[in-house]
């Protein structure tokens, strides 16, 4: 099995550092190189071609959440976890929206932080149904009907069964738990889901539950979490 192949984002070289030393400590994992500041993330990612940027929010001249933005805009990108210090709503939806795979507070525990990792690179956003839940309610405001008018634009794209499978992605079920409500296996869900992403142009399950809680389509719907509150 060949090891992620992960590129550090952090203007601080201590934070850097002990990053290095934590996650290339994993045996599945390679840290491939380095960059103090957003602006040097492009030209590292054709050289070293990493599976996964760590990015740090706040650097002095190109931010963490431009550098993702940039960076997911382009063929073939890396998925991007957001590295910070603090909870802040607004910068975690707009990460969200640009294709970060997740979030990562700067004191979680290394062995969560290699676990986030491993989870991303799977494929698998690092972020629970109830956060998501909290992000989708602060988004709530004066632009809330175009933005409803313009996601249910988006849905349309969907046949019945897609709609149903992308409305239970929202709720947060897992493929297991949409298999068994909808009367499918696990492998039709997962090729559902992939043709939710590919037909409304999204990059991970988060970026859906976004889009069908903006469509109004979870209103008065019952929420779901797996056994230790994450969307597989």
């Amino acid at each position: 099995m060949n090891a992620i192949r992960l590129l550090l984002v952090d203007d601080d070289p201590l934070v850097r550092a002990g990053l290095s030393f934590m996650l290339g400590g994993a045996d599945d994992i390679e840290v491939v190189g380095e960059a103090a500041d957003g602006h040097e993330v492009g030209a590292l990612v054709d050289r070293t071609r990493p599976d996964v940027v760590l990015m740090d929010i706040r650097m002095p001249a190109v931010d963490g959440l431009t550098a993702t933005e940039r960076l997911r805009a382009r063929a073939d990108a890396p998925q991007v976890i957001v590295l910070t210090t603090f909870h802040a709503d607004e910068q975690m939806l707009r990460a969200l929206r640009a294709g970060a795979a997740g979030f990562v507070l700067k004191d979680t525990p290394p062995a969560e932080i290699i676990e986030a990792v491993r989870r991303v690179a799977a494929g698998d956003p690092v972020l629970s149904p109830a956060v998501t839940r909290r992000l989708m309610e602060r988004v709530a405001g004066s632009a809330a009907d175009t933005r409803r008018e313009r996601a249910r634009e988006r849905i349309t794209a969907l046949n019945e069964r897609e709609r149903e499978v992308a409305v239970a992605v929202g709720r947060g079920l897992a493929n297991a738990g949409i298999a068994g409500e909808l009367f499918m296996s696990v492998a039709t869900v997962k090729t559902h889901v992939s043709r939710v992403l590919a037909k409304l142009g999204l990059d991970n399950r988060v970026q859906i539950a976004l889009l069908v809680h903006d469509a109004g389509l979870l209103d008065g719907t019952p929420h779901d979490e797996g056994p230790h509150g994450t969307a597989r």
